[in-house]
C-alpha cells in the first residue's frame, strides 16, 4: 500500500493553484433593430497577441456570460455575427464582473462591385450543427503537429493514446479537407500533419453515409473531425523517415510522405520494426516505442496492434512487422465524382511462450489445468478500400464503397497440458504439435443511391450491399492424449485436416421519407437479406502403409450449411426540433431458417421459419449549449449458427466433445442506454454520467458433462433471466493561465453481470461486479514542461450458486507518471514511469512490477534532423501477467513481453510547399 500511497500524495501535491484571477464580462447582444442575436460568438482576447483567452455563445434572448481566468489588466471583447461587422472593445479588469451593456452589432456594408474586408480571423464561429476553429488564431510551435494544435483548443481533450474528445464526446472519424487520411483512423492524421498547414478545424456530429445524403440528424454520439489545408499550403509535400537500431537487435524505421496538389492528396507510409509498435505514433518522444505513450503501459504492450481497424500481429508475444499503405484522394468533374483509396501490405510475425493455471469450477469438485505453449505466427495481408461519391446533380448522388482482404496464416503451435483434482491425481495429460496454414479472403460493397424532391426532406433511397468471404485452412497435427482415472484408452493422433469456409450475404433496400410537419418525418421502408454459409470439415489419418495421409477418419469430417432469408418491413417516425431530436423505428423481420448437415454418411436437415418484432428508438433532448441528454433502445434477435443447431458430433478436441441442439431457440436481447453530458465552454469544466445495460431471453449457453478423467461433452441449451449492466461518470476540468495550463480528470465506473449455464446438468449461477475509481492530472507549461500522472484501481468480485466455492475477488492497482521537458532549446526528455499489482494470482505467478522507459533527444539543422536515444523497460522488470474470473474459471495467464532494450535513432523531417521549405525560426501568432 505504500506504493499506491505514494501515487496519491502525487495527486495531492500537484494541484497547485495558478496566480490568475477569475473574471466574468455580461452583456447583451442585439441586431441594428434591436432584436436579440442568437448564438453571436462572443470571446476575449490578449492585447498584445490576439491570443485566445476564452469564448462563449449567446443565448436564445442574446445574453451572454463570458467567464475566464487571466493575468491580464486589460483584454479586448470581441462580437461576431454573420452578416455584421465585427465588434471589438478594451475591457480593463478593475474588478471580478464586469457588465459590458448592450452591444448592437452593425450589418456589413456591399458595394456595386463587392467589398473586401480585411480583420483578423474569428477563431471561433458556432453554427447550427458545426463548431469551426480557425487554427491562426492558437499559437504552437512551428514544429507541431496537429495533435498539439488540437490541445490548445478550447473544449478539446486528447489523451495520452490519442483519443479525442469534443465537449465530453469522443472523436471517431477524422478527416482532411472532407476526405478520409488513410481511412477514418485518426491518430495517423492528427500525430503526423504539421500544424501549421491547417487552415480551420470543423467538428460536427458524426454521421453515416446515409444520414449526409438524406440530411438525418446523427444516430451515433461521437464527433467527426475535419482538417481544412491552407490553400497557399495546399500544393507542397511533407514527410518524416525514421531508421534506429538497439540492443539485442532490435530496431525500427518508418516512413510518411505526402503530397497535395488542389484536390489531390497522395500519401505513402511504410514501417518495419521487431519492438511491438504500429510505427506511426511519431511523438516526439518515444514515437515508434512499443509501450511506450503510442500504446498504454497498462495493456502491458502484447504485441497487437491495428489501423483503421485492420489488425497486425498476434494478440500476445514479440511482434516484428512490416507495412506499406498508399492513399490516394481527388475530385473529377468540378466536384461531381470524389474518389479515394487506401491500400495496405502487411507482414508480421509473432513469438509467444504462454503459461496458463485454470481453476476449474464444478458443482462438487475444483480441478486445476495447468498448461504450457509456445506459438510462432506468421501472417500476412493485402486490404483495399475504395470510397466513391458520385453527385449526378444537385438532387441525386452515388456512394459506393467496395472492399477487398486477402491474407495468409501460418502458425506452428505446440502445448503441454495436464489437470489434476484437489488432491494432486492427475486426471489427463495431453502433448501437441500443430502446423496450420489459413488463406482468407472477402470482398464487400455497399452501393447507396439518394434521390431529393423539390419538397425540403422528401427523399427516395436504394441500398445493395454484399459480404462475401472464404476461408481454407490446412491443419497437420500430432497428439496425445491420455486419461488416467476412466480406464479409456489415450487418444493418439497424427492427422491432416482441411477446413473450408464459404459466408455469402446479399442485402438490398429500399425506403422513402415523406415530411408531415416542419420538425417531423415519416419514413418507409423494406429490406431484403439472403445469407448462406457453408463449412466443411476433412480428416485424414496418417497411413504407415502408404506414408501419406490417406485415410478419411468419418467421425472427425462432417459438412455444415445454413441458409437464411429475411424479409423486414419498417415504419420510421422522426422529430427534429432545435432542442429535442429523435426517432422511432418499428418493424418486423419474417425469417426462413434452413439447416443440412452430413456426417457419417447421414443428411439432416432442419427447417424453421420465424417472425420477429423490430423496434429501436432514440432521443436526444438539449437543455442548454452545454446540457444534453441522449436515450436508445433496441431489441434485437440472434438465431444460433448451423453448428449450435443440429445434432452433429464435433470430434476436433480429444478433450471436449461438441453436439448441437435441434430444439435451441432464438436469443432476444433488450439493450438500452442512456448518458447525460454537461461540458460548459467558459469554465472549462465538465460532467459526463452513462448508464446501460442488456437484458436476455432464451439465451444460448453451454452446457456440459465431466466424466472422471475431465473429459466434457459439450451441447447447448436457452436459459433466461441473464443480464449486465454498467454505468459510470467523470468529472474534468480544465484552467489556463497564459502558457501553463492545468487539467485533471475523475471518473468511476461500475459493472454488473448475471451468468447462467448448465454444467453436470446442474443449473449454476453467477453474479461478477467491477468497481473501477480512476483519476489523472495533467500540468503544462507550454514548449517548457509537462507532467502526467494517472492513477486507476480494478475490484473484481464474483459469487456463485450450486457451486463448490461461494466467491471469489481480485484487485489491481496501475500508476502512471508521464514526463515531458523541452529545455534547454533543442533538447526533448521524457519518461513515463509505471506500476501494476494484482491480487490474488496462482502461486508462481509474479504480482507486481514496474516499467520505465525514457528517451532523450535533440534537433539539429533548424529542426529537421532528431537524433534520439531510448531506453525501454530501464528495471527490466516487465511481464505480462493477468486474472480472468469467469462464470465457469479462475484463469492466471502468464506471456512473452519485452524486455529492456536501448534505441539510437534518427529522424529527418521535409516540409515543402508552393516550392519553399519551411521555415522554423517564429512562432504562429495571429
Amino acid at each position: 500500500m505504500k506504493k499506491v500511497t505514494y501515487f496519491l500524495l502525487f495527486f495531492l501535491c500537484a494541484f497547485h493553484a495558478l496566480n490568475a484571477q477569475d473574471y466574468k464580462i455580461t452583456g447583451n447582444v442585439k441586431d441594428e433593430n434591436e432584436q436579440d442575436l442568437a448564438s453571436a460568438t462572443v470571446f476575449a482576447q490578449t492585447l498584445a497577441d490576439s491570443t485566445l483567452i476564452n469564448y462563449t455563445v449567446t443565448g436564445t434572448t442574446g445574453n451572454f456570460n463570458l467567464e475566464f481566468k487571466t493575468k491580464q489588466l486589460a483584454v479586448r471583447l470581441v462580437v461576431t455575427y454573420n452578416g455584421y461587422e465585427t465588434y471589438r472593445k478594451e475591457i480593463q479588469l478593475n474588478k471580478p464582473v464586469i457588465n459590458a451593456g448592450t452591444i448592437a452589432l452593425a450589418p456589413m456594408a456591399f458595394e456595386l462591385d463587392g467589398v473586401s474586408v480585411t480583420a483578423e480571423a474569428t477563431p471561433i464561429t458556432v453554427k447550427a450543427d458545426t463548431l469551426e476553429f480557425n487554427a491562426s488564431s492558437f499559437k504552437v510551435a512551428p514544429d507541431s503537429n496537429v495533435e498539439t494544435l488540437l490541445k490548445q483548443l478550447p473544449g478539446v481533450d486528447v489523451t495520452s493514446d490519442g483519443t479525442i474528445t469534443v465537449n465530453g464526446k469522443e472523436v471517431n472519424n477524422i478527416l482532411v479537407n472532407g476526405k478520409p487520411f488513410f481511412g477514418s483512423d485518426g491518430k495517423i492524421a492528427t500525430q503526423n500533419l504539421p500544424a501549421d498547414l491547417i487552415k480551420k478545424i470543423q467538428v460536427t456530429d458524426t454521421k453515416t453515409k446515409e444520414e449526409q445524403l438524406s440530411g438525418d440528424d446523427a444516430s451515433a454520439e461521437e464527433k467527426t473531425i475535419n482538417l481544412t489545408i491552407e490553400e497557399d499550403k495546399n500544393k507542397g509535400l511533407f514527410g518524416k523517415a525514421t531508421a534506429g537500431y538497439g540492443t539485442d537487435d532490435r530496431y525500427e524505421s518508418s516512413l510518411l510522405f505526402n503530397t497535395f496538389k488542389g484536390d489531390r492528396k497522395i500519401s505513402v507510409l511504410g514501417s518495419s520494426n521487431n519492438i511491438n509498435s504500429i510505427g506511426f505514433s511519431m511523438d516526439d518522444i518515444f514515437d515508434n516505442m512499443g509501450g511506450g505513450r503510442s500504446q498504454s503501459l497498462w495493456v502491458n504492450s502484447d504485441g497487437s496492434f491495428s489501423i483503421n481497424g485492420n489488425s497486425f500481429g498476434g494478440n500476445t508475444g514479440i511482434t516484428q512487422s512490416n507495412m506499406i499503405g498508399l492513399n490516394y484522394a481527388d475530385v473529377y468533374g468540378k466536384e461531381l465524382v470524389e474518389p479515394s483509396v487506401t491500400y495496405y501490405f502487411t507482414e508480421t510475425n509473432t513469438d509467444n511462450v504462454n503459461r496458463t493455471n485454470t481453476e476449474n469450477l464444478l458443482p462438487d469438485r475444483t480441478t486445476i489445468t495447468a498448461s504450457e505453449y509456445t506459438t510462432d505466427n506468421y501472417s500476412r495481408g493485402h486490404n483495399v478500400s475504395t470510397d466513391i461519391e458520385i453527385k449526378v446533380d444537385s438532387t441525386f448522388s452515388i456512394y459506393l464503397n467496395p472492399k477487398y482482404n486477402n491474407g495468409v496464416n501460418e502458425n506452428n503451435y505446440s502445448q503441454i497440458q495436464n489437470t489434476t483434482n484437489t488432491d494432486g491425481d492427475i486426471l489427463n495429460e495431453s502433448f501437441n504439435n500443430s502446423f496450420e496454414q489459413r488463406n482468407t479472403s472477402s470482398f464487400s460493397n455497399e452501393l447507396f443511391l439518394y434521390k431529393s424532391f423539390q419538397k425540403k426532406g422528401r427523399g427516395l433511397s436504394f441500398r445493395f450491399e454484399n459480404d462475401n468471404s472464404k476461408t481454407e485452412s490446412d491443419l497437420v497435427t500430432n497428439s496425445e492424449t491420455y486419461f488416467y482415472e476412466t480406464g479409456d484408452p489415450a487418444d493418439i493422433r497424427n492427422q491432416n485436416r482441411f477446413d473450408n469456409g464459404d459466408n455469402d450475404e446479399y442485402t438490398v433496400g429500399v425506403s422513402y421519407r415523406e415530411p408531415i410537419a416542419d420538425s417531423l418525418r415519416l419514413g418507409f421502408g423494406m429490406d431484403y437479406t439472403y445469407a448462406n454459409n457453408v463449412d466443411s470439415r476433412n480428416t485424414y489419418d496418417f497411413n504407415d502403409t502408404s506414408g501419406s495421409y490417406s485415410d478419411l477418419n468419418a467421425e472427425q469430417s462432417n459438412y455444415y450449411e445454413s441458409t437464411r432469408n429475411t424479409f423486414s418491413p419498417e415504419l420510421s417516425l422522426s422529430l427534429r426540433k432545435s432542442k429535442l431530436r429523435g426517432s422511432l423505428d418499428v418493424g418486423t423481420e419474417i425469417v426462413d431458417f434452413n439447416n443440412t448437415s452430413l456426417y457419417i454418411g447421414q443428411t439432416t436437415r432442419l427447417d424453421k421459419n420465424y417472425v420477429f418484432p423490430k423496434v429501436s428508438a432514440r432521443l436526444n433532448v438539449r437543455m442548454g449549449k452545454s446540457k444534453s441528454i441522449w436515450t436508445n433502445y433496441r431489441y434485437n434477435v440472434s438465431l444460433p449458427s448451423a453448428q449450435q443447431i443440429l445434432p452433429v458430433a464435433n470430434l476436433a478436441n480429444p478433450l471436449n466433445t461438441i453436439i448441437g441442439n435441434e430444439d435451441l431457440k432464438p436469443s432476444r436481447r433488450h439493450n438500452l442506454y442512456f448518458n447525460f453530458n454537461n461540458y460548459d465552454w467558459s469554465t472549462r469544466s465538465g460532467f459526463f454520467m452513462y448508464a446501460g445495460g442488456s437484458y436476455f431471453q432464451d439465451q444460448i449457453v453451454g452446457s456440459t458433462v465431466y466424466d472422471d478423467a475431465n473429459r466434457a461433452t459439450t451441447t447447448y441449451q436457452n436459459l433466461s433471466d441473464v443480464y449486465n449492466w454498467y454505468a459510470g461518470f467523470s468529472i474534468n476540468k480544465q484552467k489556463k493561465e497564459d502558457n501553463k495550463s492545468l487539467r485533471y480528470r475523475l471518473g468511476m465506473r461500475l459493472n454488473q453481470n448475471k451468468s447462467k449455464g448448465l454444467t453436470n446438468a446442474e443449473l449454476y449461477e453467477s453474479s461478477g461486479w467491477q468497481l473501477t475509481p480512476s483519476a489523472s492530472l495533467t500540468y503544462e507549461i507550454t514548449d517548457f514542461f509537462s507532467v502526467e500522472p494517472s492513477y486507476e484501481f480494478n475490484y473484481y468480485n464474483t459469487s456463485y450458486q450450486n457451486y463448490v466455492i461461494d466467491e471469489r475477488s481480485n484487485y489491481t492497482h496501475r500508476g502512471r507518471v508521464e514526463t515531458t521537458l523541452y529545455w534547454p532549446a533543442n533538447l526533448v526528455w521524457g519518461n513515463d514511469f509505471g506500476y501494476t499489482y494484482n491480487s490474488n494470482i496462482a502461486d508462481g505467478f509474479r504480482k507486481d512490477f514496474y516499467l520505465w522507459n525514457t528517451s532523450l533527444g535533440y534537433y539539429f539543422l533548424d529542426k529537421k534532423l532528431l537524433a534520439k536515444v531510448k531506453v525501454y523497460d530501464i528495471l527490466d522488470q516487465n511481464l505480462s501477467t493477468t486474472r480472468n474470473i469467469t462464470p465457469t474459471a479462475i484463469v492466471d495467464e502468464e506471456n512473452t513481453v519485452l524486455k529492456r532494450y536501448v534505441m539510437f535513432s534518427l529522424t529527418y523531417n521535409l516540409e515543402m510547399f508552393g516550392g519553399k521549405r519551411k521555415s522554423n525560426n517564429h512562432f504562429r501568432m495571429h
